[in-house]
């Protein structure tokens, strides 16, 4: 279930990354959006792996 939310998440960040772009923010604050969805990303990943592998 957190998985779901979690890539949610990343989507509404990599939509705000795009838009920000779009509108000609600082570079900081779209690459910040950008790590902050690939980190979304990856514990979205982190949370369907098996605890006991």
């Amino acid at each position: 279930m957190w998985s779901i939310v979690l890539m949610g998440l990343a989507g509404l960040l990599a939509g705000g990354a795009i838009a920000f772009r779009s509108q000609k923010l600082p570079t900081v604050l779209v690459a910040a959006f950008w790590v902050l969805a690939a980190m979304s990303l990856l514990a979205a990943y982190l949370l369907t792996l098996d605890p006991a592998e």
